[in-house]
């Protein structure tokens, strides 16, 4: 038991989505010289350098969208064959999860954890269709279930019971906030007299930008000293600077880009908005709320998500109206430390790592070694 457990996480990429960020989070925290974590992907992704220097292994094989479903079952066989020391495969694909576990099953991997992020499938119909066929793979081939949240559980195995929810846990005591930060971040940005709405996320449909970009325009009609950061990359990313010109606020919106220093960012804001589509369990707003910010969320988000009390939760089918005055209601208060009660409810990333590096452990024991 002296050699550490190695545990292949598949995933198309590892940039900065949430399952993506909270992987590496755990990574970050977990006992390496117990558990080590190597990675399938297809794409390269912004954390590559980082796992390699933690001692993980990145490999790659090309994606469906690129080869087809056929060659895609071909590549991921011709791996597990090829790669047999892998006894614990964790997939973070959604319901395509489906195909990777079925060919780890074909090829004698004894443990196959499935893991659910999200509470709804992307893309157009045809990709759904196919996705709803390799769901049932995903229950079928899984020999373990893990979700963010009792709604993503739902989501991807229509059932929470015999699957275990993880906590989307993060590095509390980063995410504490802090004054000087606020005035730093804020004097660099030139935003130091502004009223500051903040949205964290990828450049994608689910995130719904669009409809922020409408939010904002009814706050700026309001104050004219508003203005809109947005922390994120993304293929809509053209688009929605399009809008911004289009809608006249060009000068009052912020493109961050994709950053490394959330934690630090999240201190210039005052407000923070986040009217996605759907979410698995809203990694973003758990990090707004510990540095002590007001939430405005959309009520398809579980609830789940409300861990200081800090969130407001406002209908999609509301209009932007509606949405820009929760977030000029809220936009006035003390801003409070929150870590303490974040790590009470849970969420310290540590504790997270501490009980799944537990759970490979006891895996290893039941399922490998036969102690």
């Amino acid at each position: 038991m002296s050699e550490s457990i190695r545990v292949l996480h598949c995933v198309v990429n590892m940039n900065r989505g949430g399952a993506e960020t909270l992987i590496m989070n755990l990574y970050r925290n977990i006992d390496v010289s117990k558990v080590q974590f190597d990675f399938l992907t297809s794409n390269e992704g912004v954390f590559d350098k980082e796992i390699k220097k933690l001692g993980g292994k990145v490999y790659r094989i090309p994606y469906i969208t690129e080869v087809g479903l056929l060659e895609y079952a071909k590549l991921l066989r011709s791996f597990f064959i090829n790669h047999n020391e892998y006894k614990i495969v964790h997939c973070h694909m959604d319901k395509m999860s489906g195909i990777v576990l079925r060919e780890a099953k074909r090829t004698g991997v004894p443990v196959r954890i499935a893991h659910s992020h999200s509470t709804k499938s992307e893309g157009n119909a045809v990709n759904k269709l196919v996705k709803a066929h390799y769901s049932k793979y995903v229950i079928k081939c899984s020999t373990h279930k893990f979700a963010c949240s009792e709604a993503a559980a739902k989501f991807l195995f229509r059932k929470t019971d015999g699957v275990t929810i993880l906590r989307n846990g993060i590095q509390v005591e980063e995410y504490r906030y802090d004054e000087n930060n606020r005035r730093e971040v804020r004097t660099e940005l030139g935003i130091n007299d502004k009223f500051v709405i903040g949205h964290i996320g990828r450049f994608s449909e689910p995130k719904n930008h669009r409809f922020l970009i409408k939010i904002f325009k009814e706050v700026y009609k309001k104050n004219k000293d508003a203005v809109l950061c947005m922390i994120g990359n993304g293929i809509l990313e053209d688009e929605i600077r399009r809008i911004a010109v289009h809608s006249g606020i060009e000068n009052n919106v912020i493109f961050l880009g994709s950053r490394a220093d959330v934690w630090r960012i999240l201190n210039a804001f005052d407000v923070f908005c986040f009217p996605s589509l759907y979410e698995g369990f809203g990694i973003a707003v758990l990090e707004a709320q510990t540095s002590g910010l007001k939430c405005i969320v959309s009520d398809v988000i579980t609830r789940e998500v409300d861990v200081t009390g800090n969130v407001r939760f406002v209908s999609l089918k509301k209009p932007a109206m509606v949405w820009a005055e929760e977030i000029l209601e809220n936009a006035h208060y003390n801003r409070k430390d929150m870590t303490k009660i974040v790590k009470l409810a849970g969420y310290d990333i540590a504790d997270s790592a501490g009980r799944l590096q537990k759970y490979y452990e006891n895996i290893r024991k039941l399922f490998i070694d036969g102690e």
